[in-house]
């Protein structure tokens, strides 16, 4: 089950007819209590999209309804109308549920950017997906497949948090296959648990679970204007869980949902996981695995099984962090091609076939590390990104 697998919610899901292809393009996945309380998390960005804009200000009052979501337009850089729809969305949202207000509605769209969304198609498409409103198994399971853009399938996850007092479940669905980099992917994310917590602990859980699961994919290194993941507590399990062990379990969900995303990334043909570790500090942990990531000579390599560590050590280089990279060691699915700055392993040792694929860099500078995820740069990828808009 996705969103509907904990207590107290339901979605609904209709094809509103904003995508050419057809198929299910909006849907709404409401907290129906007795508790509301959410949080969110939003692109870093400069250039948001009205629903984020407009989400920005009414997650402020700690209270989420519902969250209505569309794929088939980013109602990005659409002028005043295109804020103005985002409202009315969410005024439409609030109207159809009980005191209710417009403030209580999260908007999510996704999809290409410029172009001017049918409002009387994304009204209606409200009206007729809170009519149709469930806590089925097969509602939420729409609902992942109503916010998918060029995702090849659906992403959900859940798990349950056993405590002395009993079960709670969190449920969460996410669409994203490209543009994943720090900001949070382009991605949406929405999750839901029947936890009895307040406002402030869910910003401060989904805010740590994001920075080490969303925040550390890094695709291509292109960041959305759209990206946002929402979490909603409905309080139905009655039970109030101790905050570490439900922010430990959120992570764990979060990361679930990351790893989807990066096996859904377009085009891709490995997963590559960057390890980096013995760094003078987290911050500099992440910029050296995030300046791999963005490397395309070494996403292109990977993407010919070519085990170049060469590539590896001149994208560090970069990096203004405290180490030596002349005292740098660079292992490539469990080989060790280079230490302290020179060959080690021959690379013939290397097998880079397999889908998975893992680097690891020991800075020999600290104590700390990071992990960052990422994929190769394939000719599958710039065809997408090419043809996206025709």
């Amino acid at each position: 089950m996705s969103v509907t697998a904990a207590q107290g919610f339901q979605a609904g899901s209709v094809e509103a007819g904003l995508k050419a292809s057809g198929g299910l393009d909006l849907t709404v996945v409401v907290n129906e209590g007795p508790q509301w309380a959410g949080a969110a998390v939003f692109t870093s960005n400069r250039a948001k999209a009205n629903p984020i804009l407009w989400s920005q200000e009414a997650i402020k009052s700690g209270v989420v309804r519902a969250v209505v979501l569309n794929s088939g337009g980013a109602n990005c850089f659409t002028g005043p109308e295109g804020f103005q729809l985002s409202h009315a969305t969410a005024e439409k949202a609030a109207s159809l549920l009980d005191n209710a207000g417009a403030a209580d509605i999260q908007v999510c769209s996704t999809g290409l950017i410029g172009e001017m969304l049918p409002a009387g198609a994304i009204i209606n498409g409200v009206e007729a997906a809170l009519a149709g409103r469930s806590a089925s198994d097969s509602a939420g399971q729409d609902s992942a497949r109503a916010i998918m853009t060029t995702d090849s399938r659906p992403k959900h996850a859940t798990i349950a948090l056993e405590t002395p007092e009993g079960t709670i479940t969190i449920g969460g669905m996410a669409k994203g296959a490209g543009m994943l980099a720090p900001g949070l992917a382009t991605m949406l994310v929405v999750i839901t648990t029947d936890a009895v917590i307040s406002s402030r602990e869910l910003d401060a859980a989904l805010r740590a679970a994001t920075a080490l699961t969303f925040d550390r994919l890094d695709s291509d290194g292109c960041m959305s204007t759209n990206d946002q993941v929402t979490v909603m507590a409905s309080g139905a399990s009655g039970i109030a869980p101790a905050g570490p062990e439900f922010t430990e379990a959120l992570t764990t969900l979060c990361a679930d949902l990351a790893q989807q995303l990066m096996r859904d990334a377009e085009g891709a043909s490995h997963d590559i996981t960057i390890d980096v570790v013995g760094a003078a500090s987290d911050d500099d942990a992440l910029a050296v695995g995030r300046s791999i990531a963005r490397n395309n000579l070494f996403k292109a390599a990977i993407f010919g099984n070519d085990p170049n560590w060469g590539r590896v050590l001149a994208a560090i280089g970069t990096v203004d962090a405290d180490f030596d990279p002349f005292a740098v060691d660079v292992s490539m699915n469990g080989v060790r091609v280079c230490h302290e700055g020179r060959p080690d392993r021959p690379r013939t040792e290397v097998d880079l076939t397999p889908r998975d694929t893992h680097v690891l860099l020991d800075l020999h500078a600290g104590a700390a590390s990071a992990t960052i995820w990422t994929n190769d740069l394939t000719h599958d990828y710039v065809h997408e990104n090419s043809a996206y808009s025709s």
